[in-house]
């Protein structure tokens, strides 16, 4: 039952694994381009687009992935409210985005032409690459979507190196346009790799009460999962002196990218999930088990090898990031929790219980910031590590006590 899967679990984690170098390159050209203060800047307000820029498709783009995995020829009704979804959506976000910037986060030491174009960026472009790659995901052409997905981040190193070759005045500036630019270019080439073209406006529409109820689950669980993942880096630049929130930012970025295997591994199951969930639960229930056990355990072994890899960090960094060692220890205390979060609420999605996914991820953002007021005021820098830690690893519980109090891992248990 699970062998497909995990052939596709290798083929796309050889996939990620360049997203993996991808992101890794970036982030150890721009941490060294920008240093700590400025790089933590710039994380920071990156962060807060990133999580606003899953609002956009308000959903949308997921039921694209439910309805095709079902019957591929829905794509084009789908698409036809989508689109136009997309683009109301991301102008009103676009316009919070830069009134939370002026406001929330005047203090950064970020351009305002780079915060604009890191808002185009994630607020239009992005949503809308979503969907070529969500279309390719629905036909289980998982190692194509994925490698499709890397090519953003292939371009943003791209643009990141020829920054660090040309030594710009303002290398923050200079690596803004480049990171717009890399989108562009993304959202062309995805748009040539699609089964069909994209929907002309004279067949775009609004969406009925219908399907904005299927979509409002998928629109709330799309911020609140990016929320774990991004709302700490905009904490830290809050709370956090610039240098401290730049190896935070450092540190926590290269642990989340660790991941990957994880993500890989649960969208080659997605599909399958989507189409049998409710309707095959003995099967179902077999691969939920299956990948609840494979994440502890690759979690596990991760969080032990970076414990062990800490120092080589300091290395790769330079001499600006003295401290990064003892952040990526305090990280890992995160990374099981991070991944059970991730698994358990693909799970409860694909299952058709997006508003459980929901609820755990709420409490979760709840718990990251107040726990991150209360311990950055009382430890310190620690304070923000510990405070994601506590914010993982609850999110991860609660979502295995409601996969656990569900038919579908009931099921799982041996028959007596």
């Amino acid at each position: 039952m699970t062998g497909p899967i995990a052939h596709g679990t290798i083929r796309t984690t050889v996939v990620l694994g360049l997203r993996l170098a991808s992101q890794a390159g970036t982030l150890l050209l721009l941490a060294r381009l920008l240093g700590p203060d400025q790089f933590g800047a710039f994380a920071g307000v990156a962060a807060l687009a990133v999580m606003l820029g899953t609002l956009p498709t308000f959903g949308t783009h997921l039921v694209l992935l439910s309805e095709m995995a079902k019957e591929p020829s829905r794509r084009d009704q789908v698409m036809s409210y989508a689109i136009p979804t997309t683009l109301l959506l991301g102008s009103a976000l676009f316009a919070a985005y830069l009134l939370i910037c002026r406001l929330a986060l005047k203090t950064v030491n970020v351009p305002l032409p780079a915060i604009v174009a890191i808002g185009i960026t994630e607020m239009w472009l992005q949503p809308l690459f979503s969907f070529p790659v969500t279309e390719h995901l629905a036909l289980e052409r998982t190692a194509r979507s994925q490698l499709l997905t890397t090519l953003p981040l292939l371009l943003r190193l791209t643009a990141a190196a020829t920054v660090l070759l040309l030594h710009p005045s303002d290398p923050l500036m200079a690596y803004s346009y480049g990171y717009l630019a890399a989108s562009v270019v993304a959202l062309a080439f995805a748009s040539r790799t699609m089964q069909a073209s994209w929907p002309t406006p004279n067949t775009w529409m609004l969406p009925d009460r219908a399907t904005l109820h299927q979509a409002t689950g998928y629109a709330v669980l799309a911020i609140t999962a990016a929320g774990p993942a991004e709302l700490d880096k905009t904490l830290a630049t809050r709370l956090l002196s610039p240098t401290a929130s730049g190896l935070y930012s450092t540190g926590a970025r290269a642990i989340g990218a660790a991941t990957l295997p994880v993500i890989a591994m649960l969208l080659s199951a997605l599909p399958r999930l989507f189409r049998e969930g409710r309707n095959h639960i003995q099967r179902t229930a077999r691969l939920v088990r299956w990948i609840i056990a494979t994440t502890l355990s690759y979690s596990l072994v991760l969080a032990f090898v970076l414990w062990i890899a800490a120092p080589m960090f300091t290395w790769l960094f330079g001499v600006e990031y003295e401290g990064i060692q003892q952040m990526i220890h305090w990280l890992c205390l995160a990374v099981p929790g991070m991944a059970l979060r991730i698994a358990t609420g693909n799970v409860l999605m694909a299952l058709g219980k997006p508003w459980m996914r929901a609820g755990f991820e709420i409490s979760g953002l709840i718990v990251l910031l107040f726990a991150a007021i209360t311990l950055t005021a009382r430890l310190g820098t620690i304070g923000m590590p510990l405070a994601l830690a506590c914010s993982e690893w609850g999110m991860a519980v609660t979502g295995m006590v409601f996969i656990m109090r569900s038919n579908t891992w009931q099921l799982t248990l041996p028959n007596k």
